[in-house]
């Protein structure tokens, strides 16, 4: 298991080689791209987009599991979108009779994602995309900024751990998970990711009663280094999950992790993390 500093040191070098090709090409560093039958639009300086652009895909593994159990026709829900890395991926398994909803708060990553998703009109047409914070409250103000880029080329200013970098927020909302299916009028939700690096507990709390309605299945990164202390700490996330009901295990039928917060963080490395499913009892 490395770290997410690691996994970038990593691609640095390989972009290196491939921009310093495209240039001698006269490419620049944006490339429009087709990659696994998705059409893209890539900022080779960015890690993410980096990943698509070279693996053809973001976390191959990740879409792997949950392609295993997307059906045609679910509903789900991509909290904490980016640039479409999953979202894509997630629509085409749902089909013509399923939905995502994205939710993305940065202009940044935003903008991005709604860029993507216009490549795509197929399956922009099963997509709700929204510059929203879910949060446990709706009264909330965003944060003026939130990590939403990993620059490849380092850089002052990012995330000692995780190098992320953080964009604002100007023109999100905030909503708690609860009043967006009330307002959107969801009758199901049959998958979840989330990803929202140490904001996860806000989520959880907004969105009791969604969980309890809808049992849904949700993939999610575990990552103890970036929650803070307090309500919203790592212990405090395995705890919402344990009061909702919720099992943790590596793959959805795979094994069972125990919910002892101090057990998983000492099982992860600093700075790195873990994927994994929390799965209805």
């Amino acid at each position: 298991m490395i770290s997410t500093k690691q996994k970038i040191f990593i691609a640095r070098s390989a972009a290196g080689l491939v921009r310093v090709t495209r240039r001698t090409l006269g490419a620049g560093s944006v490339a429009d791209v087709r990659r696994d039958g998705l059409n893209w639009r890539l900022d080779l300086g960015e890690g993410i987009d980096f990943a698509i652009y070279l693996l053809g895909a973001f976390e191959r593994g990740t879409q792997k599991q949950y392609g295993q159990i997307l059906k045609a026709g679910d509903v789900a829900l991509d909290i904490g979108a980016n640039i479409g890395a999953h979202t894509l991926p997630i629509a085409r398994c749902v089909g013509p009779s399923g939905h995502v909803h994205a939710f993305e708060p940065t202009v940044f990553a935003f903008a991005k994602l709604e860029a993507n998703i216009a490549r795509n009109p197929e399956l922009g047409e099963r997509i709700t995309a929204g510059q929203t914070l879910l949060s446990d409250s709706s009264e909330d103000v965003p944060p003026t900024a939130i990590a939403s880029s990993w620059p490849l080329d380092g850089g002052r200013g990012g995330h000692p751990l995780h190098g992320g970098h953080e964009k604002p927020t100007e023109g999100a909302e905030a909503k708690t998970l609860d009043s967006y299916v009330a307002e959107a009028g969801l009758e199901r939700i049959d998958f979840i990711k989330l990803d929202v690096d140490g904001n996860e507990c806000q989520v959880l709390r907004g969105g009791q009663e969604t969980l309890r309605r809808f049992r849904p299945p949700i993939i999610l990164e575990l990552a103890p280094y970036v929650f803070s202390d307090g309500e919203n700490s790592f212990d405090a996330f395995i705890e919402l999950l344990r009061g909702a009901n919720y099992k943790l295990r590596r793959s959805p039928g795979g094994a069972v992790l125990a919910l002892d917060a101090r057990a998983l963080a000492g099982a992860i490395p600093e700075g790195a993390s873990l994927n994994a499913w929390a799965m209805p009892a």
